[in-house]
């Protein structure tokens, strides 16, 4: 399956608790906008300690919905420069490491 993709990847100060938080939450704020039923059919998202990323799908409007609101908390909270931003276009599930499915 084909898919639209952003990876982020954060600095070494980044306490990746906090980033899996902010996740969580452009997730519930998400489900303000689309309800909680759309979120989980359509929202793919992976935490990967290990590479200290995380990568959202952003091939539906939840997912964009997701990517837009977890990027505006990320800069709130910790500044521009903790964390990048790449766009992967269309990428392979397999080569994403994107397994998490669903609503928080």
């Amino acid at each position: 399956m084909n898919r639209e993709i952003y990876r982020y990847n954060f600095t070494a100060d980044v306490p990746l608790r906090d980033v899996e938080e902010s996740l969580l939450l452009a997730v519930l704020a998400t489900e303000s906008l689309h309800g909680r039923s759309l979120v989980r059919l359509d929202a793919s998202f992976c935490l990967q300690e290990k590479k200290r990323s995380c990568v959202v799908d952003a091939g539906t409007e939840v997912g964009r919905h997701i990517a837009r609101i977890f990027t505006g908390f990320l800069t709130r909270e910790f500044g521009e420069e903790a964390f990048k931003v790449e766009r992967l276009g269309h990428g392979n599930e397999q080569d994403t490491g994107l397994q998490a499915t669903g609503a928080a």
